[in-house]
């Protein structure tokens, strides 16, 4: 995977190069403050030519200064550890881990607006900060709420695109089929064949990103019910936030359900821009192909099965990780089981040449925020749910066993080593889906970096 370092990673070259505070200056769009506008559109009319008058003198004036050296290691590694990319919406610090325009995870716990009292940020309020910089107030996020649902209806015949396809397809065919059906209301495709100005390009495209966003849930849970639950289609329902919404639309309308999708897609919204999927959206729309493609094109790349799918050599995915989980319950015939007999659970695992899914991360040198997190919604809401005492288990058997092999550069849980256990105790137990929650969660962070690219 390719690991191009956000504009925040700037900061660490302050050694290399002499006006590392006047570039920072010059993008001081990334520091989070709090925001007016009730309308995000009218929010982004007054950002935008600032941001893009921005970019232009960074590149008048430091254009020629050096970033770093480059490696064949890196080059052959997917251009990992290199500055190479201009990514907004987040970065990951090995220590820190990911932080959202600046803010790590407890920040936007802290800050950001939430559906209920003490409950997790709204996705609406990660896509303003994300395209913004800004921290939203909840009659903001509210609005943009009401917004994204009158943007949700989806044509007939996206639903009958992906009819078209066997119900064996796997979920994330049938997902990028739908997002591809979409593509032919694409605003910007129209203003751009009607001789839009460049420097308007972001308007169309703007469009495109919040009709995006608000219709991936419906596509999203058609698919879901049409492969598990007999085509039983549940509607919108017009009182509800986004992330309520969708887990409602799949057909999970417990409200711990529902504040935890509000978190998983919060969490899993952006990565830094060298993740495949984030990448390759970037990549496509670079040539000004509209979000639709791009992102459809993102979908593609999180379903392999290095990405989102399934596992890959250090960190593996959420599915690969309750699968795993389930093999130690079936070896042994209950969750509840001892130390020992789970250390040796674990190197019997390493010694048939398999990875430990779920441990290990490129960029973090400890636990991620984002298993943290989640960890923390567990011991609230399922503390004693059999599955979560053992994931809590393996955080302390996994590590030293990983450090004492020299197996990994971080030994630590990552954000897949809970999502599954969490989403297997609310009754979404499908697995080969886990990916498309993963790609709905995904056009947060895509969307915005879309938008602020032309």
């Amino acid at each position: 995977m390719a690991f191009f370092r956000s504009i925040a990673a700037l900061s660490k070259l302050r050694s290399r190069v002499g006006q590392q505070s006047n570039i920072a200056n010059s993008v001081r769009l990334l520091q989070t403050q709090t925001t007016s506008n009730l309308d995000l559109y009218s929010e982004l009319k007054e950002l935008i030519p600032e941001y893009q008058e921005r970019v232009k003198k960074v590149k008048k004036d430091y254009g020629t200064v050096q970033l770093g050296n480059t490696t064949v290691d890196m080059v052959i590694g997917g251009m990992r550890g290199m500055t190479a990319l201009l990514w907004l919406g987040s970065s990951v610090d090995p220590d820190e881990g990911i932080r959202f325009r600046g803010m790590t995870i407890p920040d936007c716990q802290k800050k950001l607006p939430a559906a209920i009292p003490g409950g997790e940020p709204m996705p609406e309020a990660i896509l303003w900060l994300l395209l913004t910089g800004k921290i939203p107030s909840k009659q903001q996020v509210d609005s943009l709420s009401q917004e994204l649902r009158s943007r949700a209806t989806v044509p007939d015949y996206a639903f009958k695109t992906i009819d078209a396809l066997p119900v064996s397809a796997h979920p994330m065919t049938q997902f990028a089929t739908g997002v591809m059906a979409l593509q032919t209301q694409s605003e910007f495709q129209k203003a751009y064949e009607s001789g839009i100005s460049k420097s308007r390009y972001w308007e169309p495209t703007y469009e495109d990103c919040m009709n995006l966003i608000a219709r991936v849930p419906a596509v999203a849970a058609y698919v879901y019910r049409r492969i598990y639950k007999d085509g039983k289609i549940i509607p919108l329902d017009d009182s509800l936030d986004y992330g309520a919404n969708y887990s409602h639309m799949l057909g999970f309308d417990d409200p711990k359900m529902l504040d935890f999708m509000r978190l998983y897609i919060t969490i899993h919204s952006d990565h830094e821009g060298g993740n495949v999927s984030s990448h390759t959206a970037h990549l496509v729309a670079s040539p000004l192909s509209d979000p639709y493609l791009a992102f459809a094109a993102a979908l593609n790349g999180l379903a392999g099965p290095l990405h989102g799918l399934a596992n890959q050599v250090i960190n593996v995915g959420t599915l690969e990780v309750l699968r795993w989980i389930r093999s130690i319950v079936a070896e042994f015939g209950t969750p509840h089981i001892s130390t020992d007999q789970l250390k040796d659970y674990v190197y019997k695992t390493l010694n048939s040449g398999q990875v430990i899914p779920g441990y290990g991360h490129g960029v973090l040198r400890k636990t991620d925020p984002r298993y943290t997190c989640q960890r923390e919604f567990a011991l609230k809401h399922l503390p004693d749910d059999p599955l979560f005492l053992l994931v809590s288990k393996l955080k302390e058997v996994v590590p030293p066993i990983l450090t004492e092999l020299g197996k990994v550069k971080n030994p630590w849980p990552n954000v897949d080593a809970h999502s599954g256990v969490l989403l297997n105790y609310f009754g979404l137990t499908e697995e080969n889906y886990f990916t498309v929650l993963f790609g709905v969660s995904r056009s947060f962070g895509i969307a915005p970096q879309v938008c602020l690219a032309l």
